[in-house]
């Protein structure tokens, strides 16, 4: 009997996850022993480097490093070292994934990855952006591949990755930098339009469609698996500046959380720079030689997904398909034959459809997107690091294109401002039946509009802007689709308008707090159509707990668990399954599906609240809280691996938080425990009264190679609310950053 396509493609990935899984048992992490500060340091080359002076490197024992040069060429060779030293396993997995090279890690279950990141080709404008760069960014960019390759070269062992993943040393380049950019500007739409493809054939579609495009339900996924290849297929924060005049020190101050997929390493590392004409402290994408929040001492900046729709789904004519372009490529795939694949092209952009689960029905689509156009978001963030004032921050910003972002910045002299970085075509604002569009003569994409040309806003009469991946005001292009519930926005509008002067007490607090105030609402309504009706002692008791729940997701709360699975079986009982899926698939779930429970008929939504109050007291154990269930699961990409990934994975801890929540820890709607999988990853906070006042943490830590004690060791801060200082002030560093090491040429 012939298997058909899709058990073929299963027994390929169960074959695959069984091979690593013995790769696994051989490299098990348990009989690893522990690396020291002092130790890992030691690894370090200090001698023979491809510098012009002496960089002298000081480390804090997190092992945060201040980086001192004397020149911007060293510099940045400097940070191409310790990129590679803190995180380069991690760096170069997501090499090997931009490339489309999934395969040569883990086997035949990378095979549908290397297909679609080969379709995409993430880089293929690389050329073409380094050949308009200005020479001095590209020189940039030349330094930190120098110091990437010196470390690659000469530092033995390499990270554990290499041997787990049959990770070859090989030599970086600037495109490669450009790439590894380009994958980091994933458009955020790109999951769930790909999950919502199968469902374009229900009779209701072009309604339902409408509907997910007028209700901002986007929460940025929950799935254990979405987006779990990269961190960046799902992206949201908060960010607030508060103006001088509402501040405590008589300063402007910044406070960002970025949120991404949480992971092991983490998505971020922490670095402090000093040269000529770079000096800046914050986060850094590991292999983006540039700080993406933080300060300098002049301005500091942070910002938040724009969730712009940077790209589209276009439905190739039937004309237009004999006439595709078509390519060849070949995978190495580990333990198995060389697998070859074969990719279309048509003048809007790769045909995605060919991916297996893309295909649409027999329909032929192609991926228009901003990203295989080129532009200079290296040049943009550089320029934007150096700013000495918001006019040089948003003039920076003239070339960003992609990711789109909200880009948010407090400079010394106490104002504050947000722009939009990003490129989006002049698409019309007329709400479509699709979420596949037909090609058009005047489609708006040969004169996008950039931040010059998008609102911004500037030093407002409040003293302070927000921003939590809210649906923008409307102007003249579309910015996108599929925005965030205002929540978080006007939970931070709320606190902020209580804060007088705003302190760094006061901004802490705000970056963790667990209140969703629609959830009180709920509550109450559920409550409402309960009616005094007849129950039992044990669902009265229960019920009681959720009236008295003040609507904080704290980890002890035994009244967001109580609300939680209440809301869960009440779902499952009144909307169906594959309505709950396409909800799921679109991210907004959980707004959507409380509107279909008000809307259903009265009657059956009476006997369904009492079943599923019934359903929820008879599960909650007598002890239970909300961190009971709601785990802060951290684990290496490695975890994933069915039964023997277990072993990669490092904390199982009750944590707060929840989808909506500004300490943002996304959970679906479930009665079991689960794992969060994606929400704040770092937290920073710069108060501009100080050069050294500078504030950060990371869920995780800094250092990704396996077995370093500073390979988790801020967990606890982040859990505390705690943070790490970064100064600017080299004075500070050398009484604050302990070990030293000293890089030669």
């Amino acid at each position: 009997m012939r298997r058909s396509p899709r058990t073929r493609r299963t027994r390929s990935r169960l074959i695959g996850f069984a091979l690593l899984a013995v790769a696994l048992m051989r490299h098990s992490l348990r009989s690893r022993r522990t690396y020291p500060l002092e130790q890992r340091l030691a690894m370090l080359p200090r001698h023979g480097l491809p510098l012009e002076q002496t960089v002298v490197v000081r480390w804090n024992d997190h092992q945060v490093p201040y980086i001192d040069a004397r020149s911007d060429h060293d510099i940045a060779v400097a940070l191409g070292l310790v990129h590679a030293h803190l995180r380069l396993g991690q760096i170069e997995s997501m090499r090997r994934l931009a490339q489309g090279r999934v395969s040569e890690m883990i086997g035949q279950a990378g095979i549908e990855i290397d297909r679609l990141m080969r379709t995409l080709d993430v880089g293929r404008a690389a050329p073409a952006i380094l050949a308009e760069m200005p020479s001095a960014t590209r020189d940039w960019l030349q330094a930190f591949v120098a110091g990437l390759n010196h470390h690659i070269t000469h530092v033995r062992p390499l990270p554990a990755e290499f041997r787990l993943l049959n990770l070859q040393p090989e030599p970086w380049c600037a495109a490669d930098i450009v790439a590894l950019g380009r994958l980091a500007g994933a458009d955020v739409s790109w999951l769930p339009c790909a999950q919502l493809l199968r469902f374009r054939g229900d009779l209701d579609w072009p309604q339902l469609w409408r509907r997910l495009l007028a209700v901002d339900g986007l929460t940025c996924g929950t799935g254990a698996r979405d987006g779990a290849a990269t961190p960046f297929m799902r992206s949201g924060s908060n960010s607030f500046v508060v103006a001088a005049s509402r501040s405590s020190s008589g300063a402007a101050m910044i406070a960002s959380d970025p949120h991404l997929g949480i992971m092991l390493p983490n998505a971020w590392l922490l670095a402090v720079c000093r040269s000529p004409s770079f000096q800046a402290a914050g986060l850094m994408l590991p292999g983006l030689p540039f700080v993406a929040l933080g300060r300098n001492p002049w301005i500091a900046w942070g910002g938040t997904s724009l969730h712009a729709s940077c790209s589209e789904l276009v439905a190739v004519p039937a004309e237009e398909v004999p006439r595709l372009k078509e390519r060849e490529a070949e995978l190495n795939v580990r333990w198995g034959r060389k697998h070859r694949i074969r990719i279309r092209e048509s003048r809007w952009g790769p045909i995605v459809s060919d991916v297996g689960f893309l295909k649409a029905g027999g329909a032929t689509l192609a991926l228009r997107w901003m990203g295989h156009l080129p532009s200079d978001e290296s040049t943009a963030m550089l320029a934007a690091n150096r700013a000495r004032n918001w006019d040089e921050f948003q003039t920076a910003f003239r070339g960003f294109a992609i990711p789109g972002q909200n880009m948010l910045c407090a400079d010394s002299t106490g104002r504050i401002g947000r722009l939009m970085a990003v490129r989006v075509p002049q698409r019309s604002h007329r709400m479509r039946d699709d979420i596949v569009v037909r090609p058009m003569a005047d489609d708006g994409w040969d004169a996008p509009a950039g931040s010059a040309e998008l609102p911004q806003t500037v030093d407002p009469p409040d003293a302070c802007i927000t921003s939590a991946n809210e649906r923008p005001k409307q102007c003249s292009a579309l910015i996108g689709s599929l925005f965030s519930a205002g929540d978080r926005k006007r939970r931070l509008d709320e606190l902020l308008a209580h804060v007088d002067r705003a302190s760094f007490d006061a901004v802490a607090r705000i970056q963790r707090d667990t209140h969703w105030e629609p959830a009180r609402e709920q509550r109450q309504q559920l409550l409402a159509w309960l009616d005094n009706a007849e129950i039992g002692s044990r669902q009265r008791l229960f019920a009681d707990t959720v009236a008295a729940w003040d609507g904080c997701y704290a980890c002890d709360s035994r009244g967001a668990l109580t609300f939680e699975l209440w809301c869960y079986h009440l779902a499952h009982l009144l909307v169906p399954a594959r309505r709950r899926a396409i909800y799921s698939a679109s991210w907004g779930a959980r707004r959507l599906i409380w509107d279909d429970i008000r809307s259903a008929d009265p009657q059956r939504r009476s006997r369904a609240v009492r079943k599923a109050l019934r359903k929820a007291a008879n599960a909650i154990g007598a002890q239970e809280t909300w961190g009971s269930r709601h785990r802060l699961r951290l684990g290496h990409p490695l975890a994933l691996v069915p039964v023997l990934g277990r072993a990669w994975t490092f904390t199982d801890l009750p944590t707060g938080g929840g989808a909506d929540t500004l300490m943002k820890t996304a959970h679906k709607l479930t009665n079991r425990r689960h794992a969060t999988t994606y929400g704040s990853t770092a937290r920073h906070i710069s108060d501009l009264s100080d050069l050294d006042r500078n504030y950060l943490v990371l869920l995780g830590g800094q250092d990704g190679w396996l077995g370093s004690t500073t390979f988790l060791d801020q967990v606890a801060l982040w859990q505390q609310g705690k943070y790490i200082t970064l100064p600017l002030r080299t004075e500070t560093a050398r009484a604050t950053y302990p070990h030293v090491t000293r890089l030669e040429p």
